[in-house]
Parts: structure tokens; C-alpha cells; sequence
């Protein structure tokens, strides 16, 4: 495997640790290192019981686990005491069943300028300095993108303000007097969106304007018309009997009591000329 297959290896598979996996960390913090140094690698897990375990791909080897040829294992974690220009590749965390972590390219040189440059993809909006450095010290550099020429920094570093996608590619830098570093890859990923909350509060409906007179609408005409009878009928009802009861009572100049006396028919007495002639008539006569 070339340095080019590696290069595109860990462009595609450049992840952000997240909360259900295991996230890899480097020490120094850089993906370019000297021949000799000292480098640990660590899988900073969440869940301890999913068996995490570094691995690697190199131009020897693939999926190799630390441990089994390189490095000395330590649970979740990886050191290399002394690191080769062989052991340049792509490292990554691996479950046992199978999850994987972010991965981080880690470039080895044998020359004496390496250019210091995130390990983990940088987020848009955000600052990134670059590092042309020496096994001492820093250095007058140049600084390229893509092969171009950006500029040349007495300091030996350069900030790239507020970056976005653009700005991803391979840098490197030159120096005069000591050559030139190593080529790496500069990832920038877009800040997670979120979400607006909803407003405190909504504004209240407007309030309708209440009807004219005489354009009310039906319902609440007879809703009025209703109300009024129901409290104006008792009081036309008892003004009513109240009248009545005036208009018969009774006064000092009429008799208390009305008697018409009517003389008895003949029929009504049950008298006939048959009876008469039986009864013979009495003349009762008073002398005064």
C-alpha cells in the first residue's frame, strides 16, 4: 500500500467521536512524528465492556491489532516506545462487534522538519495553526496547499482564521535549511446545526370586533328576544291579576248578597185544575 492509498484510507474514513462510540487520541497530538519518538494511543471508551482494541493499516500490514507484531497492548490503550517510518498508516479503535472509532493518519519521517497539523478534523468557522518545525525549533518557512505556494512565514507558523471546506487539503512546508515535511491532510467538517426554540409565547388571537346594533347575527337576536320575555312576563302577568282583582272587590252601596224572587208557574207548584176541584178552597177571614 502506497502513501497515496493510505492518504485517501483516512480521508474517507475521518470520523468525529460520538457518544456510542470509542473516540482515538494521540500523544504528542500531531499526525506527523520523528523516527524514535515515544507514542501512545488511546481508545477513550464509554462503554469499557465492548472490548476495544487498537488497530492499524500500513504499506506491510492491514487490520493488524496492537500487539501482534507492533506496540504493547494495555487493555484499551497502545504504546510504541520507539516508532519507525514503517509505522506510518491509518490507526483505529475497534470493538468486538465490529464498531469502529475516528481514525487518525499518523505520518513518520526519517528527515529533520515535520509540519505540525491537527490531528482530528477542524470545525468550519474555527482557527488552525500550522507548525513548520525541527527537532529543536521552529523555523522560517514556506507554506503549501495542494502543492501551491500560500505564503512564507518568518515565525515558521502559520493561522489559517475562521476556515471552511475550502480550506481542506494536503499541507506541507519548506525550509531552507532543512528541507521539506511530510504531507497531511486537513479536514474541515460543518458545525452541527441546531435547532431554533419554539417562541415563548404566541401571540393571542385577535379580538373581533363586536356587532353594530341592528346587525346582530340571528342566534343572538333570539338569545336577547328570549332573555327580555322571561323577565318581563311575570311582571305583565301579576300586573294582570293585580287589575283583575281591583275591578271586583266589593263597595259600601251594593247588596252583600243579589236575590230576585219569581213567582212559581203553575207547572212548577204541581197544581192542576183536577186538584183544585178536590181541595176546596179555605177563606180564612181576620177581623180587626
Amino acid at each position: 500500500m502506497d502513501q497515496t492509498s493510505l492518504l485517501w484510507l483516512f480521508v474517507s474514513s475521518l470520523l468525529f467521536c460520538t457518544t456510542n462510540q470509542a473516540c482515538l487520541t494521540v500523544s504528542p497530538s500531531r499526525s506527523q512524528l520523528f523516527k524514535g519518538e515515544f507514542v501512545s494511543l488511546s481508545c477513550e471508551e464509554d462503554d469499557s465492556s465492548a472490548g476495544w482494541k487498537l488497530r492499524r493499516n500500513t504499506t506491510r500490514e492491514t487490520r493488524k491489532e496492537c500487539g501482534d507484531g507492533w506496540g504493547k497492548s494495555a487493555g484499551s490503550s497502545c504504546k510504541i516506545s520507539y516508532i519507525h517510518t514503517m509505522d506510518s498508516g491509518v490507526y483505529w479503535c475497534e470493538s468486538r462487534e465490529g464498531a469502529t472509532s475516528n481514525s487518525i493518519n499518523i505520518t513518520v519521517t526519517g528527515g529533520s522538519v515535520i509540519l505540525q497539523s491537527p490531528v482530528l478534523p477542524v470545525m468550519e468557522g474555527d482557527d488552525v495553526t500550522l507548525h513548520c518545525q525541527t527537532k529543536t525549533s521552529n523555523l522560517p518557512a514556506d507554506f503549501y496547499k495542494d502543492g501551491s505556494l500560500i505564503r512564507t512565514e518568518p515565525a515558521g507558523h502559520m493561522t489559517i482564521h475562521h476556515v471552511s471546506k475550502s480550506d481542506e487539503g494536503l499541507y506541507k512546508c519548506h525550509s531552507s535549511s532543512h528541507g521539506e515535511s511530510p504531507s497531511s491532510w486537513i479536514s474541515v467538517t460543518g458545525k452541527p446545526t441546531t435547532t431554533a426554540p419554539p417562541p415563548a409565547s404566541e401571540a393571542p388571537p385577535p379580538v373581533s370586533e363586536a356587532p353594530t346594533p341592528g346587525h346582530e347575527a340571528p342566534p343572538q337576536l333570539v338569545f336577547r328576544l328570549v332573555c327580555h320575555l322571561v323577565v318581563f312576563c311575570p311582571y305583565f302577568i301579576s300586573t294582570l291579576l293585580m287589575v283583575s282583582l281591583y275591578r271586583h272587590r266589593p263597595t259600601g252601596n251594593d247588596p252583600p248578597v243579589s236575590m230576585v224572587i219569581t213567582q212559581p208557574t203553575r207547572g212548577e207548584q204541581g197544581l192542576d185544575d183536577d186538584y183544585d176541584n178536590i181541595i176546596p178552597s179555605v177563606t180564612t177571614e181576620y177581623h180587626f
